[in-house]
């Protein structure tokens, strides 16, 4: 390869992501993002936008936490902010039902592992102070089972996802804010893949100090914006006592660069790393977006939607296993039954993101991030259907289109 050669242009062309996230970004979303113009982070504009996206936050939560702001990256910025609390030595229960809450658990065992015990194992310690509860694939994680766990290790902090995308679950997040409550457990909560498309408000769970979600699925911005996090007064009261390992994601630092200081929202002005004007008017569009819909109506439409997806691929033999609303997770029919990834592959090529499970047992997801439409969940299933044909399957695509039709047919009669 020549070292000088100059590549041309790249272009990306249009596709259907339609597996667990990032979900397709709203052309409102990239509007903003576009046609912003090129300005210094301190001009007055920009920050007014982080002030109004600050206050957008804190309804898309539900919180009157001050400590509630957004992470400059991925849903992994923001996770890694909450995380950053812990401390070696930390004694922690991790509650694991899928791919991500087990990634989760271990960016916990590197935090809490003492040095000797990184040194061991630098890329997997095996922390003592970690106790990690497994829960089989395709369970949510139970309020019992959060309960009994804590009982019996009392540690200073637990970690759940509320929404696990890796098996496609939702965990009892009351269960777990209440057995934290019970043992003076300091909650810490993944909600990467729920903000923004389950109504709840966090205020309702005391027993979760800590928060972290991510900007390119509920909330549907663009992958590399700003993930939210809301933290309550305890965690930073703890964190004020014990400070933490980290300067870029520590969650007081980050906190002043969003204008909250010692607890208190400053006057405008005050200065801040250089957030890009770019990414503060995505943001707040994408922020604007999911208020002017309103939490409430998005849940409702994710549920019918969900359904009009789970009753097509079920009528086409398959097994769903998920009870999400954004994403469907099934087993092929018996006959398909181990090309998963095979069939997975085909539909990338073609332009249609779906996925695979990222760890045993091997299913396939199918996500309808921003696809609230029955012509967006009419392309995905027929798109579905047509590559389960050409692998063998014998799926009636009339008879998939007349169900469909049938399911929003008897919506719209009932408004």
């Amino acid at each position: 390869m020549n070292a000088h050669a100059i590549f041309p242009p790249l272009e990306i062309p249009e596709t259907l992501a339609a597996g667990p996230g990032p979900g397709n970004t709203d052309p409102r979303v990239l509007q903003r993002f576009a046609n912003s113009g090129l300005a210094d982070h301190m001009q007055a504009d920009v920050l007014r936008g982080m002030i109004e996206c600050k206050q957008m936050l804190r309804q898309l939560w539900g919180t009157s936490n001050t400590y509630t702001f957004g992470v400059g990256g991925t849903g992994f910025s923001g996770l890694d902010c909450m995380l950053s609390a812990i401390l070696p030595g930390d004694s922690v229960v991790v509650f694991v039902n899928g791919t991500f809450s087990g990634i989760d658990a271990l960016t916990i065992r590197m935090k809490a592992a003492t040095r000797a015990e990184l040194a061991a194992n630098p890329m997997d310690p095996a922390s003592a102070s970690v106790t990690v509860v497994n829960v089989p694939h395709g369970q949510s994680v139970q309020g019992g089972t959060v309960a009994a766990a804590l009982a019996e290790h009392r540690p200073k902090w637990a970690f759940m996802a509320h929404w696990e995308t890796g098996s496609g679950r939702i965990n009892d997040i009351k269960g777990f804010s209440d057995a934290c409550e019970e043992h003076g457990v300091m909650g810490l909560v993944d909600a990467v893949s729920s903000l923004g498309i389950e109504d709840f408000s966090i205020d309702d769970y005391p027993g979760v100090a800590g928060w972290a979600s991510c900007p390119q699925k509920g909330v549907l911005c663009l992958p590399l914006t700003y993930a939210p996090v809301s933290f309550s007064t305890r965690y930073i009261d703890t964190l004020r006592a014990t400070g933490c390992h980290t300067y870029v994601h520590h969650p007081l630092l980050e906190a002043r660069h969003w204008g909250i200081i010692e607890g208190q929202d400053v006057a405008a002005g005050s200065y801040h790393r250089t957030h890009s004007g770019y990414a503060v008017a995505a943001f707040h569009e994408a922020l604007r977006l999911t208020l002017q819909h309103t939490l409430a109506q998005r849940a409702r439409d994710y549920v019918f939607h969900e359904k009009a997806l789970r009753d097509a691929v079920s009528a086409m033999g398959c097994q769903v296993t998920s009870d999400m609303t954004s994403l469907v997770v099934l087993n092929l029919p018996g006959a398909l039954s181990g090309r998963e990834k095979e069939l997975v592959q085909a539909c990338r090529a073609r332009g249609f993101g779906i996925w695979p499970t990222l760890s045993e047992p091997v299913q396939i997801r199918i996500g309808i991030l921003n696809q609230l439409s029955q012509a967006a969940i009419t392309d995905i299933v027929l798109l579905f259907a047509a590559a389960m044909n050409e692998m063998g399957a014998e799926v009636g695509l009339t008879a998939v289109r007349a169900q469909l039709d049938q399911h929003y047919k008897v919506a719209i009669a009932a408004q």
